[in-house]
């Protein structure tokens, strides 16, 4: 019994201690990937022996000391490569701790303001490997990096330590990009800053045309470049810069446009060093006067005349001519074609000159409202047809030297008839008559009208028909919303839905057809616009009324179908006496 106890204690003393060697292993701070520090145990012409302080001790070739074999004894720093290789030998490594101490101090002491020094030592696929100063590690810079503008010949920058900025660090691959671009860019934008520092809007500055556009061109001075646009080189119209700018040019500008905390552009002025001839072509050219100038440009609005250098002015293709009809602007004016204007806008804020050619002959609508003052009757002939009416035009225009056209407006076409109905009635050249109703001589327009013509003998008939009170009519036409009907003389109206009984289950339209001629009362009417109202439900009412007053009373004790059925025996008695 004491036998076995004894052979069992043996394995479990040797577990305990198996236990407490690996949880020290797991527990160590030394594992593979770090540099650690170990002492030189033994040195032979082979190998070195260093202990780490770890269960085994790592062997390193002695060439790999380059010549510097330490002594028994000796600290070195080793990076642990693996903690056991297949000799069951910890494999350490020389290069590896060296390179690992060079990146952590590179991440710690050349990083700490974000830029490195280096030399440009050759070429690689996109770009280039740079030495880095004091350093083994070689950085890439990207070909797009070099240099703010492509380098023709590299070998300029071959051999000569340079600054550059980091861009990106990947310790775990060793890669490190920078760029020497980011340094020139930096460089500039301070240098920049440093001479725009003292610079506001309203500085006189000096520079050189640097590049010439279709909308300004772009100035450089004191070693930065503003934008003069084209509308701030010349009070007067210009087409291109070039018309007076030049590459390489001097001139002095003002800046008319920098803030320096909101945007870094600068907008520059030639007209601004300049006095505005505006001020004093005001004073010139005068509402009402009269000029002569040459057309320089024809559009599809009008065209631009030239009244002196480079002062024009522009005539709309509504101010051309007194004709009434579409102004075809390139089939009255050419390029080159002195014509006579008088001034009638200016405009200094715009710099703008309004022209008119027309005003500068008498306005036939003046003649035309000596002859035919409004309220006479004309006799004209139909020219178009459009959606608002019908333009015409006196059949004797020649009298007054040029035909006038005259509006029909669609609403003055007819009394019975709806606008779009009346318009459906002519074609071009008939001929019609028509009253005048206004001429604006501002505006160039003369207005008629067909129905007017008509007025007393249309009104004399409204008010007979108003007069009677009640009214045969015939149902034109049913919708949802009402009937439409017509009077005596085609006067037509519509009678509203809910004139169409006095009980509601019979006000529906469907309930009369087209032809049906029915009896309706009138319960107004517009004199100006000669429009009469009906109503059946008015007349059912109305006729009850008197139904009640002559045959009896409900409250009397008759009922209302003994007092109608009186009625119409009433009636029937009447018609049989008749």
């Amino acid at each position: 019994m004491i036998e076995v106890e004894k052979l069992n204690s043996v394995p479990n003393e040797i577990s305990e201690e198996f236990d407490r060697l690996f949880e020290q292993y797991v527990n160590s701070s030394k594992k593979e990937g770090q540099v650690v520090s170990g002492v030189v145990t033994n040195v032979n012409s082979a190998c070195v022996t260093v202990d780490v302080g770890l269960k085994s001790d790592g062997i390193i070739n002695v060439s790999k000391f380059m010549g510097n074999i330490p002594n028994i004894g000796d600290s070195v720093s080793v990076y642990i490569d693996k903690m056991e290789d297949w000799h069951g030998r910890m494999s350490l490594s020389l290069v590896k701790a060296k390179q690992e101490q060079e990146w952590t101090k590179f991440k710690g002491e050349f990083v700490v303001d974000g830029y490195v020094h280096g030399n440009i030592i050759g070429k690689v696929k996109g770009g280039f490997a740079v030495q880095l100063d004091d350093s083994s590690i070689v950085a890439f810079l990207p070909g797009s990096q070099v240099d703010i503008r492509p380098v023709k010949d590299i070998n300029d920058l071959v051999g000569v330590s340079h600054r550059f900025k980091i861009l990106k660090i990947d310790g775990d691959n060793g890669n490190v990009v920078i760029s020497r671009r980011a340094i020139i860019e930096d460089e500039r934008r301070e240098a920049r800053e440093e001479r725009l520092a003292n610079l506001k809007e309203g500085d006189i500055v000096e520079g050189v045309v640097k590049n010439i556009t279709e909308y300004g061109a772009f100035v450089c001075f004191n070693g930065t470049d503003g934008l003069l646009h084209i509308t701030d080189m010349s009070w007067s119209k210009i087409s291109h810069p070039s018309e007076i700018l030049s590459l390489g040019q001097s001139i002095k500008v003002k800046v008319i446009k920098y803030n320096p905390e909101a945007s870094d552009r600068i907008s520059l002025g030639i007209k601004q060093l300049q006095e505005d001839g505006w001020e004093s072509l005001a004073q010139k050219y005068v509402v009402g006067n009269r000029f002569r100038g040459t057309v320089t440009s024809i559009l599809d609005y009008g065209a631009f005349i030239e009244l002196e250098k480079k002062v024009e002015g522009l005539v709309h293709k509504s101010e051309i001519s007194w004709s009434f009809g579409e102004i075809h602007v390139r089939n009255v004016l050419k390029v080159g074609q002195e014509v006579e204007v008088v001034v009638i806008e200016v405009d200094v804020s715009k710099r703008r000159i309004g022209l008119s050619m027309k005003k500068c002959t008498d306005n036939p609508l003046d003649k035309f409202a000596k002859k035919y003052p409004v309220g006479t009757e004309v006799s004209c002939v139909v020219r178009s047809i459009v959606d608002f009416g019908i333009y015409v035009d006196v059949s004797e225009g020649e009298v007054i030297g040029e035909k006038v056209n005259i509006l029909i407006p669609a609403s003055e076409i007819s009394w019975s008839k709806t606008p779009s109905q009346a318009l459906k009635d002519y074609k071009p050249e008939d001929k019609v008559q028509c009253v005048i109703t206004n001429i604006d001589t501002q505006r160039d327009r003369v207005s008629a009208s067909m129905r007017q013509l008509g007025y007393d003998s249309m009104l004399k008939m409204m008010e007979g028909l108003v007069a009677s009170g009640i009214v045969m009519c015939t149902v034109l036409a049913t919708r949802s919303e009402g009937i439409e009907v017509s009077l005596p003389g085609d006067i037509r109206t519509f009678i509203k839905r809910g004139d169409l009984s006095k009980h509601r289950s019979d006000q529906r339209s469907e309930r009369f057809s087209v032809g049906d001629k029915i009896e309706a009362k009138v319960i107004s009417f517009d004199k100006n616009q000669m429009k009469v109202s009906l109503s059946i439900k008015a007349l059912e009412v109305e006729e009850e009324k008197k139904a009640i007053a002559e045959y009896g009373s409900a409250a009397s004790g008759a009922s209302l179908g003994d007092i109608l059925g009186g009625a119409l025996r009433g009636i029937d008695r009447h018609q049989g006496e008749k």
